[in-house]
């Protein structure tokens, strides 16, 4: 952790805004990124941003140093927590998806066919991803949870976890095709 950070989250246990505002501008950026790659909504997302930090300063006295990294993880957590509960609420965690949408040009492209895809356009591959498939791939990929955990948290079968992370992949897969296809 840095001294910042210390400084700021001692701060925060101070009530003090100044670094509460510090805080915000240190992170905001990360969690609204957090928060669109689960909702793919930019209005829900800041809305969702500013319910987070919300919690962030009510529940910061609860944070406890575990190394580095663990403050940047506890906050990422409390997004991912807010983020899934607005899903579970708002949403329907299978929604059903055109198998032509990822079959419809099945073209092998090898690695060296393309440049890299810059990150913001496959963040919007992703925000585009039907509720459930960008949940269960989001949770699998970027929080790194396993199948089993996966189903718990968002009470569904494993098999389906396993499921919806297969056609999540192939539909990226396709998107990415046909864009390296078209800008490659």
């Amino acid at each position: 952790m840095t001294e910042t950070e210390l400084e700021l989250i001692n701060g925060c246990l101070r009530e003090d805004n100044t670094s509460r505002r510090q805080l915000y501008e240190l992170y905001s950026q990360k969690m609204m990124g957090i928060c669109y790659r689960y909702v793919g909504d930019k209005s829900i997302s800041q809305d969702l941003l500013h319910d987070g930090f919300i919690k962030v300063f009510e529940s910061i006295h609860s944070f406890r140093y575990l190394g580095d990294g663990s403050f940047p993880a506890w906050i990422s957590r409390i997004f991912v927590n807010i983020t899934f509960d607005y899903l579970r609420r708002n949403s329907k965690w299978e929604e059903p998806v055109s198998l032509e949408e990822w079959h419809e040009n099945n073209i092998i492209l090898e690695e060296n066919d393309f440049e890299p895809i810059p990150d913001n356009i496959l963040f919007r591959f992703i925000s585009e991803l039907p509720t459930g498939y960008r949940t269960v791939f989001n949770l699998y990929v970027f929080e790194e949870m396993s199948h089993k955990e996966i189903a718990l948290m968002m009470e569904i079968n494993e098999s389906s976890s396993r499921s919806q992370l297969s056609r999540a992949k192939a539909i990226l897969s396709e998107k990415v095709k046909k864009y390296a296809l078209q800008y490659g």
